[in-house]
C-alpha cells in the first residue's frame, strides 16, 4: 500500500460494491487488531502477505491499487483469519468478492486464467492426459476420475453453463 493516500485515489462506490457481499458491511468494524494476519497460513510462507492490509484498502476504496495488488490471489481460503476475527468480519468472503470484481475487470493471474480456461473447455481444472492417467493407475485408482471425463452428457451441461454465464468470455486471454 502506498505511504501516501490521495483522496482522489479513493473510490467510495468501490467500497460500497465490496460491501454488497452478505456480511461484508462488517468490514467497517475492523480495528486492525492483527488477529487475521497473525494467524494467516499464507503469511507464514510469504512474510509480506497481509490480508489486513488488503481489507483496509477495500475499506478505504482503493479500487485500482487493490484489484492490481500482487497478493490479491495469495489467500488459500483456509478461513483461519475469518474464524479468528473478534468482530466477525468475513475476511475471506470479502477477498473472494474482490477477486470476482478483479476478474470482471479483466484482471487475473495467467495461471488462474489457464486453469479457468481448462475447466471451461474440458469441465475439469486438472488435465487428464496420458501421464496423469498412468499416475492414477499406479495409485490403484480408475484411469479417469468420476467427473465429466466419465460422463460426456455432463460436459455438455458444463458447456451450457459456461456459455450462459459467459465464463469463457471472462477468462479469455487479454492480449
Amino acid at each position: 500500500m502506498s505511504d501516501t493516500i490521495k483522496t482522489s485515489d479513493l473510490d467510495k462506490a468501490f467500497k460500497d460494491e465490496v460491501m454488497t457481499e452478505p456480511g461484508a458491511e462488517k468490514l467497517i468494524l475492523c480495528f486492525n487488531c492483527t488477529g487475521c494476519t497473525a494467524g494467516c497460513t499464507m503469511a507464514e510462507h510469504e512474510p509480506n502477505y497481509n490480508i489486513r492490509q488488503l481489507l483496509r484498502m477495500a475499506n478505504l476504496g482503493m479500487r485500482d491499487e487493490l484489484l492490481n495488488h500482487p497478493y490479491l490471489w495469495n489467500c488459500t481460503t483456509c478461513y483461519k483469519c475469518q474464524e479468528r476475527c473478534p468482530q466477525g468480519v468475513p475476511n475471506v468472503d470479502i477477498l473472494l468478492k474482490i477477486r470476482t470484481m478483479a476478474v470482471h475487470s479483466g484482471i487475473m493471474l495467467d495461471n488462474h486464467r489457464k486453469v479457468a480456461q481448462l475447466m471451461a473447455k474440458t469441465g475439469h481444472a486438472v488435465p487428464i492426459n496420458d501421464d496423469n492417467k498412468e499416475k492414477r493407475k499406479k495409485l490403484g485408482m480408475n484411469e479417469l476420475p468420476e467427473t465429466v471425463h466419465n460422463y460426456p452428457d455432463a460436459l455438455e451441461e458444463v458447456h451450457k453453463i459456461v456459455a450462459k454465464t459467459k465464463f469463457d468470455k471472462l477468462t479469455e486471454d487479454q492480449s
